[in-house]
């Protein structure tokens, strides 16, 4: 029935490259436990989609988008690549800390109760994230006569926008785990958070996980350039970003629990600094 709702076999062909995706991610996830197999494709998956919607429909607007998911999905893969996260085998790798925890979890220990895990959600769901919100691809090449219109700028301006300030965000939170490696703490970038253990300094001081927040606004940037091609300000494709925004929602619980534990400063932090949109009207009293 979705299948239906978009042009020639485009859609098929997603739902192709997801499932091929996930069986050669969760085999090799068992094959080796590492778990970060999702991890080290989620910025590429996004440009194959992207660039198998633009080969068959060329159209302006798929032009534009492809190249702005490029600019996004390199610039994702260069900040995976320089904190360990691929290698020369490519499975190998430095595996996501969160799910070394999570094996340790009561109801997921265990092999076959993992692997239904590393099945379901790591492997099976996160894949059909990225197709969901990978899915204004199709729409727009169902529309692909349709010109372009100021919402197509404006959704573009604020991808460039979203991507730059992910970028500023992951560049200091680098730095300052490098800084934090290498035992620097006085007289430096970032002194006062190096002593608290965790960082609250630039971005990190108006929200919680400004990469994060910007993350998930790249991608409901994108949903309206299938609002600009088929004129509705509405379509299904908008529960891509709708569950971006649920996993980002799980997945800091997880990070901010575990950062409880290990720093008693990190409670008053989360009463001060807001989650994912920024509060500018008050400074923390860190």
């Amino acid at each position: 029935m979705i299948l239906s709702l978009f042009p020639d076999q485009l859609a098929g062909t997603f739902v192709t490259i997801m499932v091929f995706s996930v069986l050669i991610c969760f085999l090799t996830g068992e094959l080796t436990s590492n778990y970060s197999q999702v991890d080290k494709i989620w910025s590429i998956m996004p440009i194959i989609y992207s660039l198998t919607a633009l080969h068959s429909y060329p159209a302006p607007r798929l032009w534009i988008m492809s190249s702005l998911v490029l600019i996004w999905g390199f610039r994702l893969s260069f900040n995976f690549y320089r904190k360990g996260g691929y290698n020369l085998i490519p499975w190998k790798g430095k595996e996501d800390y969160r799910w070394t925890i999570m094996r340790q979890h009561p109801g997921l220990k265990g092999r076959i109760r993992f692997g239904l895990f590393n099945l379901i959600f790591i492997s099976f769901y996160q894949h059909f994230l990225i197709l969901l919100f990978c899915t204004p691809l199709l729409v727009v090449a169902k529309y692909q006569s349709s010109g372009l219109t100021i919402t197509d700028l404006l959704a573009g301006a604020l991808m460039l926008f979203f991507i730059a300030v992910e970028s500023i965000a992951d560049n200091q939170q680098f730095r300052f785990q490098k800084l934090k490696r290498e035992a620097v703490n006085l007289n430096c970038l970032f002194e006062k958070s190096l002593k608290k253990g965790f960082l609250y300094e630039g971005l990190w001081r108006y929200a919680r996980h400004p990469n994060y927040t910007s993350e998930q606004a790249v991608w409901i940037s994108f949903y309206f350039f299938g609002v600009a091609a088929s004129g509705k300000l509405v379509n299904w494709t908008i529960i891509g970003p709708l569950f971006l925004i649920l996993l980002f929602l799980g997945s800091t619980k997880l990070t901010e629990s575990i950062s409880c534990s290990k720093y008693p400063d990190y409670p008053v932090y989360i009463k001060e600094v807001p989650k994912f949109l920024p509060r500018f009207s008050k400074k923390t009293r860190h």
